[in-house]
């Protein structure tokens, strides 16, 4: 089952966030909140309905968090066009995404992603020249970890679909001077060929970034 396939599989009853919490409390690892969830958290409302609910850890603490999940719930490794209990996988297997199943309704709640970092940092996975301090990559938002919007926007502008689009636009306004200008130096140098970065830059007007808009204010 590949990751699309997953988000559309109707099986799906995803965990509202305080649910999230209260199941992961347990693994005693750092997660937050990924994804188009996150930003509905951040905002504070949501954006447009959501077919599934993200988490990340680091990739050390995968293991960690799967052993840490109670009676009643199970975990499922994605197998390219399939997915296999994480309990028939190898030790050493590379686990992501990893699917969290309601074995009483069969409907799977939670998807948890691999992301890097550090102690220090947060780091892109795509590319480790973008990084941030944990404080600014993850929010506490009333008691649950939750992404940063402008890291969820940098994930989402590799290949934006039209859903992608929405989400850009319904937070994009609501970000800090600082945080928008992140955002927008990331897709310049990480995804340069986005679409999202025709509205930052043109090849033929540098000015327009929202950092020289600034300095010539």
């Amino acid at each position: 089952m590949s990751e699309t396939t997953a988000h559309s599989d109707p099986r799906w009853q995803p965990l509202a966030a305080d649910e999230v919490a209260r199941l992961l409390a347990p693994a005693g690892v750092r997660w937050w909140l990924s994804g188009g969830v996150a930003l509905d958290r951040w905002l504070g409302h949501p954006i447009r309905p959501r077919s599934n609910v993200d988490v990340s850890v680091l990739r050390p603490s995968m293991r960690a968090l799967i052993d840490s999940l109670p009676p009643g719930y199970s975990a499922w490794a994605d197998a390219g066009d399939d997915v296999v209990a994480v309990a028939d996988v190898p030790e050493d297997a590379d686990l992501h995404p990893v699917l969290v199943r309601d074995d009483a309704s069969g409907a799977w709640v939670l998807q948890v992603n691999v992301e890097d970092g550090v102690d220090r940092a947060w780091v892109y996975k795509r590319d480790p020249r973008l990084q941030l301090s944990w404080e600014r990559a993850v929010h506490d938002v009333d008691g649950i970890p939750t992404g940063a919007p402008e890291v969820q926007l940098v994930w989402k502008a590799l290949r934006p679909r039209p859903e992608d689009d929405i989400d850009k636009d319904a937070v994009l306004s609501a970000l800090s001077a600082e945080a928008r200008a992140w955002f927008e130096r990331a897709i310049l140098s990480i995804h340069p060929h986005s679409s999202w970065s025709i509205h930052v830059r043109s090849p033929l007007a540098p000015a327009k970034a929202s950092w020289n808009r600034s300095r010539r204010a």
